[in-house]
Protein backbone atom coordinates (compact mmCIF):
# COMPACT_ATOMS: atom_id res chain seq x y z
CA UNK A 1 0.00 0.00 0.00
CA UNK A 2 1.17 3.73 -0.63
CA UNK A 3 1.11 6.40 2.52
CA UNK A 4 0.84 9.93 1.78
CA UNK A 5 2.35 10.29 4.89
CA UNK A 6 4.18 8.29 7.43
CA UNK A 7 4.78 9.05 11.26
CA UNK A 8 7.73 7.79 12.77
CA UNK A 9 7.65 7.45 16.97
CA UNK A 10 4.24 6.32 18.60
CA UNK A 11 4.95 9.07 21.74
CA UNK A 12 2.90 11.99 22.62
CA UNK A 13 3.72 14.23 19.02
CA UNK A 14 3.35 10.87 17.28
CA UNK A 15 -0.19 9.73 18.21
CA UNK A 16 -1.33 13.11 17.44
CA UNK A 17 0.35 14.06 14.21
CA UNK A 18 -1.11 10.65 13.23
CA UNK A 19 -4.29 11.77 13.99
CA UNK A 20 -4.26 15.30 12.17
CA UNK A 21 -2.42 14.10 9.58
CA UNK A 22 -5.34 11.22 8.93
CA UNK A 23 -8.25 14.01 9.62
CA UNK A 24 -6.92 15.86 6.58
CA UNK A 25 -7.72 12.70 4.98
CA UNK A 26 -3.71 11.55 3.85
CA UNK A 27 -3.51 7.47 4.27
CA UNK A 28 -1.05 7.42 7.20
CA UNK A 29 1.52 4.77 8.34
CA UNK A 30 3.02 5.09 11.95
CA UNK A 31 5.60 3.31 12.76
CA UNK A 32 7.01 2.63 16.32
CA UNK A 33 10.26 0.20 17.42
CA UNK A 34 8.99 -0.74 20.46
CA UNK A 35 6.42 -3.30 21.59
CA UNK A 36 3.32 -0.58 22.25
CA UNK A 37 2.48 3.21 21.73
CA UNK A 38 1.79 6.66 23.84
CA UNK A 39 5.08 4.78 26.69
CA UNK A 40 6.46 7.81 27.89
CA UNK A 41 2.90 9.25 27.86
CA UNK A 42 2.03 6.38 30.20
CA UNK A 43 4.52 6.89 33.05
CA UNK A 44 4.19 10.81 32.50
CA UNK A 45 2.97 13.10 35.55
CA UNK A 46 3.94 10.11 37.64
CA UNK A 47 1.38 7.70 35.25
CA UNK A 48 -1.40 10.55 35.70
CA UNK A 49 -0.31 12.21 32.74
CA UNK A 50 -0.02 16.22 33.04
CA UNK A 51 -1.95 16.44 29.50
CA UNK A 52 -1.36 20.37 29.46
CA UNK A 53 -1.23 23.71 31.50
CA UNK A 54 -4.17 26.13 31.48
CA UNK A 55 -2.45 29.40 31.66
CA UNK A 56 -2.43 32.36 28.96
CA UNK A 57 0.32 31.24 26.17
CA UNK A 58 2.26 34.25 27.00
CA UNK A 59 3.05 32.92 30.72
CA UNK A 60 2.92 29.56 29.12
CA UNK A 61 6.10 30.24 27.07
CA UNK A 62 8.06 30.97 29.92
CA UNK A 63 7.54 28.26 31.55
CA UNK A 64 9.50 26.64 28.06
CA UNK A 65 12.99 28.47 28.17
CA UNK A 66 14.03 26.60 25.61
CA UNK A 67 13.03 28.33 22.66
CA UNK A 68 9.59 28.69 23.80
CA UNK A 69 9.00 31.16 21.35
CA UNK A 70 9.44 29.43 18.44
CA UNK A 71 5.97 27.48 19.34
CA UNK A 72 4.11 31.18 18.79
CA UNK A 73 3.13 29.78 15.51
CA UNK A 74 1.83 26.45 16.64
CA UNK A 75 0.08 27.91 19.04
CA UNK A 76 -1.98 30.09 16.37
CA UNK A 77 -2.97 26.82 15.22
CA UNK A 78 -3.42 24.51 17.89
CA UNK A 79 -3.15 25.87 21.31
CA UNK A 80 -3.43 24.42 24.98
CA UNK A 81 -6.82 25.28 25.05
CA UNK A 82 -7.33 23.21 21.83
CA UNK A 83 -5.56 20.51 23.58
CA UNK A 84 -7.85 20.41 26.59
CA UNK A 85 -11.49 20.39 24.20
CA UNK A 86 -9.47 17.63 22.09
CA UNK A 87 -9.22 15.25 24.77
CA UNK A 88 -12.68 16.08 26.32
CA UNK A 89 -14.13 15.31 22.92
CA UNK A 90 -12.61 11.99 23.17
CA UNK A 91 -14.41 11.44 26.28
CA UNK A 92 -11.09 12.56 28.71
CA UNK A 93 -12.52 14.27 31.49
CA UNK A 94 -9.62 16.59 32.31
CA UNK A 95 -9.42 18.63 35.96
CA UNK A 96 -7.35 21.72 36.39
CA UNK A 97 -5.21 21.67 39.83
CA UNK A 98 -2.08 23.19 41.49
CA UNK A 99 -0.26 25.95 38.75
CA UNK A 100 -2.93 25.18 35.87
CA UNK A 101 -1.39 21.63 35.53
CA UNK A 102 -4.69 19.13 33.24
CA UNK A 103 -4.84 15.95 34.68
CA UNK A 104 -7.21 13.18 33.48
CA UNK A 105 -9.84 13.06 36.00
CA UNK A 106 -9.42 9.61 36.26
CA UNK A 107 -6.01 10.00 37.32
CA UNK A 108 -4.95 7.65 34.83
CA UNK A 109 -2.36 8.67 32.00
CA UNK A 110 -2.97 5.08 30.23
CA UNK A 111 -6.82 6.66 29.82
CA UNK A 112 -5.16 9.55 27.69
CA UNK A 113 -3.04 7.11 25.86
CA UNK A 114 -6.06 4.87 24.80
CA UNK A 115 -8.16 7.49 23.91
CA UNK A 116 -5.22 8.73 21.83
CA UNK A 117 -4.66 5.00 20.03
CA UNK A 118 -8.51 4.63 19.53
CA UNK A 119 -9.07 8.11 17.66
CA UNK A 120 -5.92 6.83 15.43
CA UNK A 121 -6.94 3.16 14.67
CA UNK A 122 -10.80 5.04 14.01
CA UNK A 123 -9.19 7.41 11.63
CA UNK A 124 -7.84 4.18 9.68
CA UNK A 125 -4.11 4.88 10.59
CA UNK A 126 -1.96 2.09 9.84
CA UNK A 127 0.11 0.84 12.77
CA UNK A 128 3.43 -0.99 12.86
CA UNK A 129 5.02 -1.84 16.54
CA UNK A 130 8.06 -3.59 16.92
CA UNK A 131 9.49 -1.61 13.26
CA UNK A 132 12.57 0.00 13.91
CA UNK A 133 12.92 2.42 10.91
CA UNK A 134 17.14 2.46 9.39
CA UNK A 135 16.86 5.49 7.53
CA UNK A 136 14.99 7.96 5.02
CA UNK A 137 16.02 7.98 2.06
CA UNK A 138 15.80 11.55 -0.03
CA UNK A 139 15.43 12.26 -3.67
CA UNK A 140 16.08 15.34 -5.49
CA UNK A 141 15.90 17.56 -2.20
CA UNK A 142 12.57 15.95 -1.34
CA UNK A 143 11.63 12.74 0.93
CA UNK A 144 11.44 10.05 -1.11
CA UNK A 145 11.08 6.92 0.95
CA UNK A 146 11.66 5.21 4.86
CA UNK A 147 13.81 2.32 4.86
CA UNK A 148 13.05 -0.66 7.55
CA UNK A 149 15.88 -2.54 9.56
CA UNK A 150 14.62 -5.14 7.76
CA UNK A 151 15.70 -3.60 4.54
CA UNK A 152 12.13 -3.01 3.79
CA UNK A 153 11.38 0.40 1.97
CA UNK A 154 8.39 2.68 2.09
CA UNK A 155 7.85 5.01 -0.45
CA UNK A 156 6.14 8.26 0.92
CA UNK A 157 5.37 11.98 -0.20
CA UNK A 158 6.05 13.22 3.34
CA UNK A 159 7.45 11.92 6.81
CA UNK A 160 7.17 12.88 10.50
CA UNK A 161 10.28 12.27 12.80
CA UNK A 162 8.72 12.44 15.88
CA UNK A 163 10.93 9.75 17.96
CA UNK A 164 11.82 11.76 21.00
CA UNK A 165 15.80 12.66 22.12
CA UNK A 166 17.55 11.00 24.28
CA UNK A 167 15.90 11.08 27.71
CA UNK A 168 14.08 7.88 29.26
CA UNK A 169 16.19 6.02 26.68
CA UNK A 170 13.72 2.48 28.11
CA UNK A 171 10.65 4.10 26.58
CA UNK A 172 12.40 4.21 23.00
CA UNK A 173 13.59 7.65 22.99
CA UNK A 174 17.47 6.44 21.81
CA UNK A 175 18.36 9.57 19.69
CA UNK A 176 17.47 7.69 16.45
CA UNK A 177 16.03 10.90 14.86
CA UNK A 178 19.54 12.83 14.90
CA UNK A 179 20.87 11.03 12.16
CA UNK A 180 18.21 11.16 9.45
CA UNK A 181 17.84 14.85 10.46
CA UNK A 182 21.85 15.57 9.75
CA UNK A 183 21.52 13.12 6.46
CA UNK A 184 18.57 16.04 5.29
CA UNK A 185 21.42 18.73 6.39
CA UNK A 186 20.41 19.84 10.03
CA UNK A 187 22.18 20.68 12.61
CA UNK A 188 21.90 19.15 15.49
CA UNK A 189 22.27 21.49 18.30
CA UNK A 190 24.62 20.28 21.43
CA UNK A 191 22.55 17.83 23.52
CA UNK A 192 22.17 17.96 27.50
CA UNK A 193 20.26 16.74 30.41
CA UNK A 194 16.97 19.00 31.36
CA UNK A 195 14.72 18.48 34.14
CA UNK A 196 17.23 16.01 35.79
CA UNK A 197 18.17 15.38 39.75
CA UNK A 198 21.77 17.66 40.54
CA UNK A 199 24.88 16.32 42.12
CA UNK A 200 27.22 17.15 44.96
CA UNK A 201 30.42 16.33 46.42
CA UNK A 202 29.33 18.34 49.68
CA UNK A 203 30.42 16.05 52.63
CA UNK A 204 27.06 16.31 53.92
CA UNK A 205 25.91 15.07 51.00
CA UNK A 206 28.20 11.83 50.95
CA UNK A 207 27.64 11.41 54.58
CA UNK A 208 24.06 11.37 53.94
CA UNK A 209 23.30 13.53 56.32
CA UNK A 210 20.23 15.34 54.98
CA UNK A 211 18.86 12.05 52.67
CA UNK A 212 15.26 11.84 51.87
CA UNK A 213 14.66 15.03 53.88
CA UNK A 214 12.45 17.21 51.73
CA UNK A 215 11.95 21.31 52.05
CA UNK A 216 8.26 22.48 50.61
CA UNK A 217 7.56 25.51 48.85
CA UNK A 218 11.58 26.97 48.96
CA UNK A 219 13.44 28.82 46.84
CA UNK A 220 16.10 27.24 45.25
CA UNK A 221 18.92 29.06 43.16
CA UNK A 222 21.95 29.17 40.96
CA UNK A 223 24.63 31.73 41.80
CA UNK A 224 27.00 32.64 39.85
CA UNK A 225 31.44 32.59 41.33
CA UNK A 226 30.69 36.22 42.01
CA UNK A 227 27.32 35.07 44.15
CA UNK A 228 24.38 36.85 41.85
CA UNK A 229 21.52 35.04 40.68
CA UNK A 230 21.27 33.06 37.49
CA UNK A 231 17.95 31.88 38.13
CA UNK A 232 15.43 31.06 41.01
CA UNK A 233 12.92 28.23 41.23
CA UNK A 234 10.31 27.89 43.83
CA UNK A 235 8.50 24.89 44.53
CA UNK A 236 9.43 21.46 46.80
CA UNK A 237 13.10 19.88 46.56
CA UNK A 238 14.55 16.69 48.57
CA UNK A 239 18.10 15.83 49.28
CA UNK A 240 19.47 12.70 48.09
CA UNK A 241 22.23 10.62 48.91
CA UNK A 242 24.48 11.61 45.71
CA UNK A 243 22.51 15.94 45.43
CA UNK A 244 19.46 17.22 45.22
CA UNK A 245 15.90 16.38 43.55
CA UNK A 246 12.36 17.42 43.57
CA UNK A 247 10.98 20.11 41.46
CA UNK A 248 12.85 23.21 41.82
CA UNK A 249 15.77 21.05 41.89
CA UNK A 250 14.70 19.63 38.06
CA UNK A 251 13.96 23.26 37.35
CA UNK A 252 17.00 24.54 37.82
CA UNK A 253 19.35 21.66 36.50
CA UNK A 254 19.67 23.21 33.24
CA UNK A 255 21.14 26.71 34.95
CA UNK A 256 23.80 24.18 36.45
CA UNK A 257 24.66 22.49 33.29
CA UNK A 258 25.34 26.16 31.76
CA UNK A 259 27.03 27.47 34.20
CA UNK A 260 29.24 24.48 35.10
CA UNK A 261 30.65 25.14 31.04
CA UNK A 262 31.83 28.08 32.38
CA UNK A 263 33.12 26.78 35.59
CA UNK A 264 36.88 26.79 35.84
CA UNK A 265 36.91 24.60 38.49
CA UNK A 266 33.64 22.44 37.76
CA UNK A 267 31.78 23.62 40.89
CA UNK A 268 28.77 26.14 41.18
CA UNK A 269 27.31 27.32 43.69
CA UNK A 270 23.48 26.62 45.05
CA UNK A 271 21.12 28.71 47.68
CA UNK A 272 18.34 27.74 49.58
CA UNK A 273 15.82 29.97 50.72
CA UNK A 274 13.63 28.36 53.30
CA UNK A 275 11.49 31.26 54.06
CA UNK A 276 10.98 33.09 50.61
CA UNK A 277 7.86 35.19 51.95
CA UNK A 278 10.08 36.67 54.58
CA UNK A 279 13.12 39.05 55.08
CA UNK A 280 15.86 38.07 56.74
CA UNK A 281 14.93 40.78 59.72
CA UNK A 282 11.48 39.00 60.08
CA UNK A 283 13.27 35.55 60.63
CA UNK A 284 15.60 37.14 63.00
CA UNK A 285 12.69 38.47 65.05
CA UNK A 286 11.03 35.11 64.86
CA UNK A 287 13.63 33.60 66.55
CA UNK A 288 14.44 35.83 69.51
CA UNK A 289 10.49 35.89 70.07
CA UNK A 290 10.25 31.91 70.12
CA UNK A 291 13.94 31.59 72.63
CA UNK A 292 12.79 34.14 74.62
CA UNK A 293 9.35 32.79 75.23
CA UNK A 294 10.85 29.67 76.83
CA UNK A 295 14.33 30.65 78.09
CA UNK A 296 15.22 27.55 79.95
CA UNK A 297 14.73 25.23 76.78
CA UNK A 298 17.55 24.38 74.25
CA UNK A 299 17.12 25.96 71.30
CA UNK A 300 16.68 22.75 69.45
CA UNK A 301 13.76 21.99 71.47
CA UNK A 302 12.49 25.19 70.84
CA UNK A 303 12.39 25.81 67.14
CA UNK A 304 11.50 22.30 65.93
CA UNK A 305 7.97 23.75 65.25
CA UNK A 306 9.22 26.36 63.35
CA UNK A 307 12.18 25.06 60.77
CA UNK A 308 11.71 21.20 59.65
CA UNK A 309 13.76 19.20 62.76
CA UNK A 310 16.43 17.25 60.51
CA UNK A 311 16.77 20.63 58.94
CA UNK A 312 17.74 22.64 62.07
CA UNK A 313 20.28 20.62 63.42
CA UNK A 314 21.68 20.94 60.68
CA UNK A 315 21.97 24.39 60.48
CA UNK A 316 23.05 24.61 63.72
CA UNK A 317 26.17 22.03 62.79
CA UNK A 318 27.08 24.35 59.98
CA UNK A 319 26.58 27.84 61.88
CA UNK A 320 28.76 26.27 64.83
CA UNK A 321 25.70 26.72 67.06
CA UNK A 322 25.27 24.05 70.18
CA UNK A 323 22.13 21.89 70.12
CA UNK A 324 21.89 22.76 73.34
CA UNK A 325 21.99 26.09 74.23
CA UNK A 326 19.45 28.10 75.84
CA UNK A 327 18.12 31.65 75.73
CA UNK A 328 20.72 33.32 78.26
CA UNK A 329 23.50 31.95 76.02
CA UNK A 330 22.29 32.77 72.73
CA UNK A 331 23.76 35.56 71.32
CA UNK A 332 22.41 38.19 69.12
CA UNK A 333 25.46 37.21 66.95
CA UNK A 334 23.95 33.53 66.73
CA UNK A 335 20.45 34.16 66.37
CA UNK A 336 22.04 36.34 63.19
CA UNK A 337 23.90 33.43 61.74
CA UNK A 338 20.96 31.02 62.16
CA UNK A 339 18.69 33.36 60.24
CA UNK A 340 20.92 34.11 57.52
CA UNK A 341 21.60 30.01 57.33
CA UNK A 342 18.07 29.83 56.69
CA UNK A 343 17.60 32.62 54.42
CA UNK A 344 20.62 31.61 52.30
CA UNK A 345 22.41 28.14 52.90
CA UNK A 346 24.99 27.71 49.90
CA UNK A 347 26.57 24.42 49.23
CA UNK A 348 28.14 23.37 45.80
CA UNK A 349 26.91 21.01 43.06
CA UNK A 350 29.32 19.47 40.42
CA UNK A 351 26.89 17.75 37.25
CA UNK A 352 23.54 16.39 37.23
CA UNK A 353 22.77 12.75 36.56
CA UNK A 354 23.18 12.21 32.68
CA UNK A 355 20.95 12.49 29.86
CA UNK A 356 19.33 9.09 30.02
CA UNK A 357 18.12 9.92 33.33
CA UNK A 358 16.98 13.44 32.66
CA UNK A 359 13.31 13.62 32.31
CA UNK A 360 13.84 15.97 28.89
CA UNK A 361 16.79 16.47 26.30
CA UNK A 362 18.18 20.10 25.98
CA UNK A 363 19.13 20.73 22.47
CA UNK A 364 18.32 18.69 18.98
CA UNK A 365 16.95 19.51 15.47
CA UNK A 366 17.94 23.58 15.32
CA UNK A 367 14.68 25.29 15.25
CA UNK A 368 16.62 27.89 13.10
CA UNK A 369 16.32 25.20 10.02
CA UNK A 370 12.27 24.79 10.68
CA UNK A 371 9.38 26.05 9.49
CA UNK A 372 7.17 27.47 12.50
CA UNK A 373 3.99 27.55 10.61
CA UNK A 374 4.17 24.06 9.39
CA UNK A 375 7.12 22.87 11.79
CA UNK A 376 8.15 21.45 7.82
CA UNK A 377 12.01 21.57 7.51
CA UNK A 378 13.54 23.99 5.43
CA UNK A 379 16.42 22.23 4.13
CA UNK A 380 14.63 18.95 2.35
CA UNK A 381 10.67 18.93 0.80
CA UNK A 382 8.19 16.78 2.84
CA UNK A 383 10.17 16.41 5.79
CA UNK A 384 8.74 17.50 9.31
CA UNK A 385 9.55 17.40 12.64
CA UNK A 386 8.18 17.20 16.18
CA UNK A 387 8.38 16.87 19.52
CA UNK A 388 11.44 16.47 21.68
CA UNK A 389 13.58 15.82 18.56
CA UNK A 390 13.40 19.91 17.91
CA UNK A 391 15.44 22.08 20.07
CA UNK A 392 12.89 22.71 22.26
CA UNK A 393 12.48 22.18 26.03
CA UNK A 394 10.15 23.17 29.12
CA UNK A 395 10.28 22.89 32.34
CA UNK A 396 8.27 19.64 33.97
CA UNK A 397 4.23 20.65 34.86
CA UNK A 398 2.83 19.95 31.52
CA UNK A 399 4.45 22.33 29.33
CA UNK A 400 6.81 19.61 27.28
CA UNK A 401 3.57 17.23 26.75
CA UNK A 402 1.85 20.61 25.28
CA UNK A 403 5.03 21.33 23.07
CA UNK A 404 4.67 18.02 21.68
CA UNK A 405 1.27 18.23 21.09
CA UNK A 406 1.16 21.43 19.69
CA UNK A 407 4.41 20.69 16.87
CA UNK A 408 2.48 17.03 16.23
CA UNK A 409 -0.92 18.27 15.36
CA UNK A 410 0.93 21.01 13.09
CA UNK A 411 3.23 18.64 11.72
CA UNK A 412 0.93 16.16 10.95
CA UNK A 413 -1.68 18.83 9.48
CA UNK A 414 0.81 20.20 7.15
CA UNK A 415 2.37 17.06 5.91
CA UNK A 416 -1.03 15.93 4.96
CA UNK A 417 -1.49 18.76 3.01
CA UNK A 418 1.74 18.80 1.29
CA UNK A 419 1.22 15.35 0.65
Amino acid sequence: MNYDVIVIGGGPSGLMASAAAAEKGARVLLLDKGNKLGRKLAISGGGRCNVTNRMPIDELITFIPGNGKFLYSGFAVFNNEDIISYFENLGIQLKEEDRGRMFPVSDKAQSVVDALINKIKSLNVTIRTNTPVETIHYDNEKVASVELQNGENIPTKAVVVAVGGKSVPHTGSTGDGYIWAEKAGHKITELYPTEVPITSNETFIKEKRLQGLSLRDINLSVLKPNGKVIKTHRWDMIFTHFGISGPAALRCSQYVVKALKKAKDHKVQMMIDLFPDKHEETVVQEITKLVKEEPKKAVKNVLKGYLPERYLLFLLDQTGISHDITYANFSKENIRKLAQAVKAFTFQVNGTLSIEKAFVTGGGVSTKEIDPKRMASKKMNGLYFCGEILDIHGYTGGYNITAAFVTGHVAGKFAAMEA
